[in-house]
């Protein structure tokens, strides 16, 4: 929770000043989303390669260079703004998303070291640990504007020296504190999980399984209708007059029902099982998703409301979803999954971006909430349809 906590303080303080840096480079907002695609791209490219790597080496090494590989993309992200290179930008970038892979698969590694009945809380723990970079984070870059500046860098560079430290620390931290590793801790032994993984089915039989399966398209579902509804909301607010600071108290609505309630989630999901939860998340989603169509353009209450909805709708079906993944398959096949799972999210959360402002563009904000409201059908059907799998799973 430690690492996940400093970690994620250096990535969104990070991510905050990337659309900035990006226009300050081209002297055009035409590129400003770029930064933002090539973190996320770089985060499904770092899940899938750092679980392969923990199946051989275990959790600590995977977690480990995941975040050294974050602290080097900020290194790139400080030379590119003093360089003014948007190529640069781009790379460096891409592996503070790599980095923040780590982030995100620390959740498995606690889910790890606890028995099936207490995985979802030891996940909702790991996972409320973001809260403390949600809220850190964007209040760093100021002040590391000014310290940049006091030793002769742009501006701008300060933001990229924030996850220097920070994500060091949490590389420092996962390799210095995680001991004994997580595999020791889990259902078998290390030497077993490595030798699981030799064993294990081919991928696409794991994929097959109900139980997977249904995890998968919860996991990305809830991503895509959060990430849909929630990329174009503060374009929605300003277009239709509202100002900066109601823009802000609904975003941090919207963040701190992603995160902040994470332990609930985790507790909800130990005593009745992930099934309801991931379904009471979906309904909360669409909900939220119906709200935020129909809210009038006056409608700031109705939106705090619905956008703190879409991220606790999201956050029910995260970490039930996670538990799930950890159900009924070997430890071996369970990180090649995990790995995987995360790099379908990461990727699907790029595609909903994108999506999202062309629905705008072509429809309304009220056809992409109620769009998103939707999206929900398909996995509910999946629950529904694999429900007995679901409920038998450990």
């Amino acid at each position: 929770m430690t690492s996940v906590g400093v970690g994620s303080i250096g990535h969104i303080a990070a991510v905050t000043v990337g659309t900035l840096v990006a226009k300050d480079i081209t002297g055009t907002s035409a590129l400003s989303g770029a930064p933002a695609a090539s973190v996320v791209f770089g985060a499904a490219a770092g899940a899938a390669f750092l679980s392969a790597l923990m199946v051989r080496r275990g959790r600590r090494a995977g977690l480990t260079l995941g975040y050294v590989i974050g602290v080097i993309g900020a290194l790139i992200s400080t030379a590119s703004v003093v360089s003014r290179s948007m190529p640069l930008l781009l790379i460096g970038t891409f592996l503070i998303g790599f980095g923040n892979s780590a982030n995100n698969l620390s959740r498995y590694a606690a889910a790890d070291m606890y028995p099936a009945a207490r995985r979802a809380s030891a996940i909702g723990t790991v996972v409320w640990g973001a809260t403390i970079g949600a809220v850190v984070g964007p209040n760093l870059v100021a002040g590391a504007g000014t310290f940049a500046a006091s030793i002769g860098l742009p501006v701008l560079a300060g933001a990229y020296l924030v996850p220097v430290f920070f994500v060091g620390a949490a590389a420092v931290v996962s390799f210095v504190m995680l001991r004994p590793d997580p595999y020791q801790l889990a259902d078998a032994s290390a030497q077993e999980a490595i030798d699981s993984a030799a064993l294990a089915a081919p991928l696409l039989d794991t994929l097959r399984r109900p139980v997977v399966l249904a995890a998968i398209v919860a996991l990305i579902a809830g991503q895509v209708v959060m990430t849909l509804i929630m990329t174009m909301t503060p374009l929605h607010m300003t277009e239709e007059g509202h100002g900066l600071e109601l823009v802000g108290l609904i975003l941090s609505a919207h963040t701190f029902g992603m995160f902040a309630l994470s332990p609930i989630s985790g507790r909800l999901t130990d005593r009745f099982g992930s099934l309801p939860v991931m379904a009471l998340g979906l309904a909360t989603l669409a909900v939220s998703g119906v709200m935020a169509a129909l809210a009038p353009m006056d409608g700031g209450g109705i939106l705090f409301v619905a956008l703190f909805l879409l991220g606790f709708g999201w956050n029910l079906g995260f970490v039930a979803g996670s538990t799930l993944l950890a159900s009924g398959v070997t430890l071996g096949e369970r990180t090649r999954i995990q790995g995987l799972t995360d790099a379908m999210i990461w990727t699907s959360a790029a595609v909903a971006s994108l999506s999202s402002g062309l629905v705008m563009a072509a429809a309304s904000y009220m056809v992409l909430g109620l769009a998103g409201a939707a999206l929900v059908i398909v996995p509910a059907a999946i629950l529904l349809l694999y429900r007995g799998h679901i409920a038998a799973a450990p």
